[in-house]
């Protein structure tokens, strides 16, 4: 046997599976692609999340792109974070090329053009579906975790959330939890002292602090109301494909602490809401990060805490995490050991600091005969990767340099009247794009500091009514005439000489 002909045995055989499964391209031995040695993927091990890695232009996007394309056709929805404004061409079909047609040919797979199911939906004054949640939704642990604050700003959060749910006062959006954190120390501090204690001005002025921050990049546009329901990112189509639901985050690159808060908020009210799914054999719901490093950067040792555990728990619910960056170190070591999926694309070695990079990447797959896998990694071509992916038995399957297969969707941009008439059907944004401002703690306090006031004014106006109306005593000032003689120094003078003269004789 020939080594091309086992190498193509080792290859199909570790990618037969029972169940379902996406085929991501043919593999690559001696940099020729090997005609029909598919390289797949199962649906029953997506959940076990994944990463995308590769240097800027080398074909991560399209990598992408090929798989939300091929995870709509098996009816499973997808969530895309779009931060380079190039992923919304999934809408409308490809076009055939003399390029496209010759990668197919060396793969044996056919090309054919399609558009998908698509929504866009957006954080801040973007076009499309907006995304909202309340200050309630996220609870005062999340909230804490993610303004960073510390174990007494945290307990002082807590105890605000109780005052809330013990006085009936909802915190949708942030002036509510500003106003309630000034009340806690101004108008109602007396209250808060008697209920739960004393509450320190100099920490609830540093959690102000915290929440203007967070404010600045634009978290005044996401908490809110009307919340957005996680269920509708899991929609299938009337001809039976997942809807490719893609997040437009263009104008928020240089605000990652939204990211962030959006990132968590999203994941805790998937895991909470979710149904455990079990041994299902597909995911119910697969998410792509793209630029993941924006999550990483920025985060706090708690907040990254806080992300590994829903990494680990979120797979139990069917949903499948992938993220999407230049280098695989821009993942913390915690996330990346559960990452079941590898595609990692070239890498380019122009210092000794990339070169010491990519010897650690390459000892991240399995070892295998065919490849020295530092060297291939550096000599990959665009639209090439290699592949590690999990069987059905969560075993590592052959490591496969891959040519991967060409979007059938468009792989370009929509032009503004295309995103337009998308945005018009979509039947998210008659759901969701209302403004509602209704009565909360902010519009509730402040009536209540309005009427304390205006008790307060009648309070004192009874009291000075209560003085006019009060009798007047006026006592005496003058002194009784008697009294005024006998206690004259005149009369005692005499009295004395009197007595000296009696005396005398």
């Amino acid at each position: 046997m020939t080594t091309n002909d086992a190498f193509f045995k080792e290859i199909t055989e570790g990618n037969t599976f029972k169940g379902e499964y996406i085929t991501m391209g043919s593999a690559i031995l001696n940099e020729q692609p090997i005609k029909n040695a598919y390289v797949n993927i199962p649906l029953k091990t997506l959940n076990r999340h994944g990463l995308i890695a590769g240097a800027t232009g080398t074909g991560k996007t399209k990598t992408l792109q090929v798989m939300a394309e091929n995870l709509s056709e098996k009816g499973i929805p997808v969530l895309l974070m779009d931060i380079k404004g190039d992923l919304s061409g999934l809408a409308k079909p490809g076009e055939n090329h003399v390029k496209i047609d010759e990668r197919h040919e060396k793969i044996g797979l056919p090309f054919t053009a399609k558009n998908f199911p698509v929504d866009l939906l957006t954080l801040s004054e973007q076009d499309g579906v907006r995304l909202r949640a309340t200050v309630s939704e996220f609870g005062p642990i999340l909230l804490s975790r993610i303004l960073d604050l510390t174990d007494t700003q945290s307990g002082i959060v807590s105890v605000i959330f109780k005052y809330c749910d013990d006085n009936k006062l909802p915190l949708l959006d942030l002036k509510d939890f500003k106003k309630i954190l000034q009340y806690a120390t101004q108008e109602g501090k007396a209250e808060f002292q008697e209920a739960y204690g004393r509450i320190s001005t100099a920490s609830t002025g540093a959690i102000l602090r915290k929440v203007v921050e967070l404010e600045q990049q634009g978290a005044d546009l996401f908490f809110g109301e009307t919340s957005f329901d996680v269920q509708d990112l899991t929609r299938i189509d009337h001809e039976g494909r997942g809807y490719i639901n893609i997040l437009r985050l263009t104008d928020i690159q240089d605000r990652p602490k939204l990211f962030s808060t959006f990132m968590l908020s999203l994941l805790a009210e998937i895991y909470t809401t979710f149904p455990e799914q079990g041994d299902s054999g597909r995911p119910e719901l697969v998410i792509f990060i793209d630029e993941a490093h924006l999550i990483f950067n920025e985060a706090s040792k708690a907040l990254l805490n806080q992300i590994e555990s829903i990494v680990k728990l979120i797979r139990s619910k069917g949903v499948g995490l992938y993220f999407v960056t230049q280098n695989p170190t821009d993942v913390p070591e915690a996330v990346l050991g559960q990452l079941g999926l590898k595609i990692q694309h070239a890498l380019r070695a122009f210092t000794a600091k990339d070169r010491k990079a990519i010897k650690l990447t390459a000892q991240n797959y399995p070892d295998s005969e065919y490849y020295d896998t530092a060297t291939v990694l550096t000599n990959l071509g665009t639209g090439e990767a290699l592949v590690s992916a999990l069987d059905e038995k969560g075993r590592p399957t052959p490591l496969a340099a891959t040519m991967m297969r060409a979007p059938m969707s468009r792989m370009d941009v929509l032009t503004t009247g295309e995103l337009s008439e998308l945005i018009s059907k979509s039947k998210l944004v008659k759901k969701y794009n209302e403004t509602i401002d209704r009565e909360s703690a902010y519009e509730l306090l402040n009536e209540k500091i309005k009427l304390a006031e205006a008790e307060a004014e009648k309070e004192a106006e009874r009291q000075k009514e209560s003085k006019k109306k009060a009798p007047t005593r006026r006592k005496s000032t003058a002194m009784n005439p008697i009294v005024k003689v006998l206690t004259s120094a005149t009369f005692i003078r005499s009295v004395f000489g009197i007595l000296t003269k009696v005396m005398k004789k």
